[in-house]
Parts: structure tokens; sequence; C-alpha cells
């Protein structure tokens, strides 16, 4: 058994690497096109964040990286430099968007909780696009 899904992974494996960037880009494209077309919008969300500089400057470059890492991830294109971009935003978005551990309201906390821990995950795929590369059926072809 453990065979045929070695087999079935190794056949199928630029159409599954094809499927994990375009999953990648579903989450994150738009996303990254709501924060470059409305970069106001953004700012104030950061304007909470602990962050030196004018926060419009962060929503800016927040809509840049989180848009063309993910537009070139789906292409597979330049794939670790843009998979190296998205997991630090991805890092970064954990860390300043879900601080949990400095919430009182248990409901929040919790919710919070388990999405600081998906970003996480999240981040731990893009080091698998990061070293394994885009595959064969990318602009990359690797």
């Amino acid at each position: 058994m453990f065979s045929m899904i070695d087999a079935i992974a190794e056949r199928g494996e630029g159409l599954f690497l094809l499927l994990g960037r375009l999953a990648i880009g579903a989450l994150f494209l738009p996303t990254g096109w709501g924060k470059l077309t409305n970069p106001a919008g953004f700012a104030e969300h950061l304007a909470h964040a602990a962050l030196p500089g004018p926060a419009i400057a962060w929503a800016v470059l927040a809509g840049v990286v989180e848009f063309f890492a993910t537009l070139a991830i789906i292409l597979g294109f330049k794939i670790r430099l843009a998979a190296a971009l998205l997991f630090l935003f991805t890092l970064a978005a954990a860390y300043l968007g879900h601080p949990y551990w400095t919430m009182a309201d248990a409901t929040a906390r919790m919710a919070n909780h388990i999405h600081f821990w998906k970003d996480i995950a999240i981040a731990g795929g893009l080091l698998f696009l990061f070293v394994r590369g885009a595959g064969p059926l990318s602009l990359d072809r690797r």
C-alpha cells in the first residue's frame, strides 16, 4: 500500500505541487490585493501594532510583498525568493495579528491562539515550497 502511495506522489508530483501553489494563492492573493488597493484600511489595523515609522508605509510594504510574492508562487517564478518573503510575512502576521498571549478575554484568546498556529502551519508549508521548489509545471520548471 505504501509503495502505491509513493507511486501516486511521484507520478503526480508536478500536478500536486501546482495544486499546492494554487491553494496558497487562494489564501493570500485576495488579501494581498485588498492591501494593495486599500492600504489606508490596512494601516488602520496596523496602527495598534508597535511598529516603527508610519503605519501606511508598513501597509504598502505588506500589500506589495503579499500580492507579488503570492503571484510569483502561483506562477512558479523565483519560487524560493517568493516563498522566503511570504514565510517572513506570515510569521510577522502571526506575531502582530494574533498576540493571544496578551489577551485577557478567553474567547478572543482562543480564537487568536488558533489563528496564530494556523499561520505558523502555513509558514511551515512555505518552507517546504522554499526547499522543494515549484515543480515542473511552473515558470522556474524545478
